[in-house]
């Protein structure tokens, strides 16, 4: 066997794949210069390529800075990550909404292109972003005793009309019984069994709100009354048996997903973690790390792991499908065992 074309780095430098940029670069003899993996130059002769682990490695052989792909600087999702964090800084600390025109003139883009990268980096897109940064200020606000009104222009509505048409599809109920812990929000929820244990579906009138799994039917619904406390939080007549059965039949086979509306509450950086666990395919597996970088975050692993962590539709926000970074199962909300026997129905390696 060659053990250099075997070398798994040669084939990351064939597919030019731009994922392993930073894991490595490689040197050409016949050019004297060191490039990226996905460096778009014409493909070399294997036996005139050379591994380094970094660039200072590859420098100290001898070799210089390929002027195409540029490994020596920040790659180009580096800085198309570095641009997009300092937009959500902007949008943040901003006393009035920006337009999509000023978040891209900042970002030295075109508005389309601003807005692409925007939403493939954050998994939102800059509007939505503004939105969830806000209402995260209008709960935080709530929590701490603000009134409604101080809570509005504290968050930056500009109007109380403003605020209340987005306020409540982004609490999911009125902000004045958000104030008191969900006060009248009335909640329904049913319980049926499934392989997996006892499951709970619970649902607002936007979808469902809850699914909870577990052994005790009491249980459950002291978990639901803890994660929506003061609500009105009801057991459904047989009419929501239907809603149940389909949650089952979920949990039974997760790969079909569930076409029911989902009422998701949380904050801005929670939420982007959860639209990126639904974009992982059934079958597929992500560690908190590559779950971080995917949403352009990559130092924020442990912050994603919280987020996984206070999901409240299990299999719904598929957080089983999180392992540790050598492929082993990690903690499960509702078991470690459950998250095996789910990625195993999914056909997960």
């Amino acid at each position: 066997m060659n053990h250099m074309i075997d070398d798994p780095r040669w084939a990351k430098v064939l597919a030019r794949d731009a994922t392993a940029d930073g894991d490595f670069v490689y040197s050409v003899a016949t050019t004297g210069v060191y490039c990226r993996p996905a460096c778009a130059a014409r493909t070399p002769n294997r036996h005139n390529v050379a591994f380094h682990i970094d660039c200072a490695a590859a420098e100290a052989a001898g070799f210089r800075p390929c002027k195409r792909c540029r490994p020596d600087e920040a790659s180009l999702r580096d800085r198309q990550a570095v641009l997009i964090a300092t937009a959500c800084r902007r949008i943040e600390q901003a006393e009035e909404p920006l337009s999509l025109g000023d978040l891209a003139h900042g970002a030295g883009l075109s508005p389309h292109h601003f807005h692409r990268l925007f939403r493939a980096i954050t998994g939102l897109t800059p509007k939505g972003y503004a939105d969830a940064h806000r209402a995260g200020r209008v709960r935080d606000a709530l929590a701490e005793g603000a009134s409604v009104t101080s809570a509005l222009y504290e968050a930056g509505f500009g109007s109380s009309g403003r605020f209340y048409a987005a306020a409540e599809g982004a609490l999911g109920m009125k902000p004045k019984a958000y104030a008191k812990g969900g006060a009248a929000a009335h909640i329904r929820y049913g319980i049926g069994q499934s392989s997996l244990g006892r499951v709970l579906a619970a649902s607002t009138d936007q979808g469902i709100c809850a699914i909870l799994i577990g052994d005790d039917d009491a249980a459950l619904v002291t978990d639901l009354e803890q994660r929506f406390p003061n609500a009105d939080a009801i057991g459904a007549d047989t009419d929501f048996d239907t809603t149940v059965a389909a949650v089952v039949a979920m949990i039974e086979e997760p790969a079909k997903g569930l076409t029911l509306p989902l009422d998701i509450r949380g904050t801005a950086f929670q939420q982007r973690v959860w639209q990126a666990l639904r974009a992982i395919p059934a079958g597929k597996t992500l560690s908190y790390v590559a779950l971080a970088e995917t949403i352009g975050q990559p130092d924020a692993a442990r912050a994603v792991a919280g987020a996984c962590a206070a999901n409240r539709l299990a299999v719904a926000i598929p957080c089983h499908r999180i392992v540790r970074g050598d492929g082993s199962i990690s903690g499960y909300r509702w078991g470690v065992d459950r998250k095996r026997e789910l990625l195993k129905r999914e056909g997960a390696r």
